[in-house]
């Protein structure tokens, strides 16, 4: 039996167990998908040696940018956006290659494209973290100018506190990049004025549990169009999918 899984910490919020068990299931693939919820980063190396069948691994939160650090290649999109999602495992004389890629980037880009309109040229991104890269690449591969909101703002990223009326009504997008509203945390969201928003904003978060988060209650009380995502999950695994079964 051949086994891929996901690789994070925590992992109660993720839907990527079921959906490839179900895929292998619908397939009739001699394969697994585990879960492997990891606190420290530094013991994959012992994971990979442990588990000889295993090849491919799904990566999330905290770890997407620091487990470039075992990796042995990676895609050029992987290296351009600086983060990695998907890690494919071949063994090469009788030792682990991993090489890792962005598949969060496809997820992204062919989820939102459907939803643009012309007034949805500049975007706000909420969230620095490895997540975040992925989607800075996606909306510049759209044509879609970007500004970072940050916790602790700098020179190039805005603070929450700087959102003001004007600024929202220049930045039609906004992207929740944050873990904030994810299962069981349902009750919290990124602190933007979303009184300033109306319905020619689009609301994109990338949780997907619960599936409609209170972020896009908020944007959707306002008018505006909202998506989670759980289409970028199912989008970005068949990608994942895909790097997995190329010939080594």
């Amino acid at each position: 039996m051949t086994t891929y899984g996901l690789l994070g910490y925590p992992l109660a919020h993720s839907f990527s167990r079921h959906f490839f068990s179900e895929k292998f299931l619908k397939e009739g693939l001699d394969a697994e998908y585990l879960n492997f919820e990891m606190a420290d980063i530094s013991v994959l190396p012992d994971l990979i040696d442990s588990l000889p069948q295993l090849r491919g691994l799904n990566v999330t939160r905290p770890y997407k940018e620091s487990v470039m650090a075992y990796l042995n290649d990676l895609s050029p999109e992987a290296k351009a956006i600086g983060a990695v999602n998907c890690i494919k495992i071949s063994r090469k004389d009788g030792k682990p290659f991993l090489k890792g890629y962005n598949a969060d980037v496809i997820g992204f880009s062919e989820s939102l494209k459907p939803l643009l309109k012309k007034q949805h040229t500049k975007a706000l991104i909420l969230g620095t973290g490895g997540a975040s890269k992925a989607i800075r690449y996606g909306l510049e591969s759209l044509g879609i100018e970007w500004r970072l909101v940050s916790r602790t703002p700098d020179r190039l990223k805005l603070g929450y506190s700087n959102l003001t009326r004007d600024i929202m009504s220049e930045y039609l997008v906004v992207v929740n990049c944050s873990p904030l509203g994810t299962f069981p945390d349902n009750n919290t969201c990124p602190d933007i004025p979303y009184q300033f928003l109306t319905d020619q904003h689009l609301l994109y978060d990338l949780v997907y549990n619960p599936e409609k988060s209170l972020f896009l209650c908020k944007g959707e009380q306002q008018g505006s169009c909202i998506k989670n995502g759980l289409e970028m999950l199912h989008l970005q695994a068949l990608a994942s999918w895909k790097y997995w079964q190329e010939d080594d």
